[in-house]
């Protein structure tokens, strides 16, 4: 039986059917539609079922239930979705209302967490078999993360297990939307690293720029960029260490490009790390690109 996995994003929703057995190599159809969010809640319910049925038919194969990527969580204690950027989903009981849409058996994560899972299971988490506590951190335009334990994702009481770009940094720091100041997402999301540039120099530029300009040691102010990132990556993830301790840290999102969080970021762990200094939990980037999100969602089901 093959297994079917939304990824339901602001701006597309994607539809993969994969096999089973291997489901990272044996992928038999991907196929993106709009999300239009803008339409509203029961529009994006109906793209859903559109795209559903589109694939079914392009396949000659029906879903017996499905999983389900979402830019927020369902919250445990009232069934209904919070914390999407999404925000037309917020307050809605997605999982029933999916369920009752589509007649079959639906399963809902937040978007990091099924990246989370499907590294650990068919991506980079390959290369470490022996790794029973695998954190996803996601760095962004957003900060999230979400945490997999004996190859299962864990939620946590309040559905917020993983959400560590929420943790404060910096206490008098930048008000971040979720109503703190100096979260981590407000401190080294790529948006905040490239706004901090544009205070110093009243330019604008993309982060790979700001990188370039540090490497090359042309530019004091992209290095003192690099150097607030290099330095609060190892606060955070220190932090993160603290409390959950994992056998592997899988890094996504366009900040994770940066290879300086590898070798001077790593260091920067061990600065802060509650264990006199030694940290050699593995810090990987991910291999499953743009399909982690989708493929984590049809393992849910796995």
């Amino acid at each position: 039986m093959n297994i079917w996995g939304i990824d339901l994003g602001g701006t597309k929703i994607e539809c993969a059917v994969m096999n089973r057995t291997n489901p990272e190599t044996n992928i038999i159809i991907r196929k993106r539609i709009p999300t239009e969010a803008f339409r509203g809640y029961e529009h994006i319910l109906n793209q859903i079922k559109k795209l559903i049925d589109q694939v079914s038919e392009e396949i000659a194969e029906k879903p017996v239930r499905i999983g389900f990527g979402t830019p927020g969580v369902l919250d445990p204690g009232c069934e209904t979705m919070k914390n999407c950027n999404t925000t037309c989903l917020n307050g809605k009981a997605l999982h029933t209302d999916l369920e009752n849409l589509l007649k079959l058996p639906v399963k809902l994560a937040n978007d990091a967490n099924c990246f989370a899972l499907a590294e650990t299971i068919s991506g980079v988490g390959k290369d470490y078999p022996d790794a029973e506590v695998a954190f996803g951190v996601i760095m962004g335009t957003g900060v999230g993360g979400g945490l997999v334990v004996h190859k299962k994702i864990i939620t946590g009481h309040h559905g917020i297990a993983g959400e560590w770009g929420h943790n404060i940094l910096e206490a008098d720091g930048e008000r971040c939307y979720c109503g703190q100041h100096g979260c981590v997402e407000t401190v080294i999301s790529g948006p905040a690293l490239e706004r901090k540039y544009t205070d110093l120099t009243g330019e604008t530029l993309k982060l790979n720029e700001i990188y370039h300009r540090h490497l090359s040691g042309i530019d004091q102010n992209a290095t003192l960029v690099i150097e607030r990132l290099l330095e609060n990556f190892g606060k955070a993830i220190a932090t993160l260490a603290n409390i959950v301790d994992p056998d592997l840290i899988i890094i996504g999102g366009g900040v994770g490009n940066i290879d300086l969080l590898y070798s001077e970021g790593y260091d920067r762990i061990k600065k802060y790390i509650f264990n006199s200094g030694k940290f050699t939990t593995p810090v990987c980037k991910p291999r499953l690109g743009d399909s982690a999100g989708v493929l984590g969602a049809a393992l849910l089901w796995a």
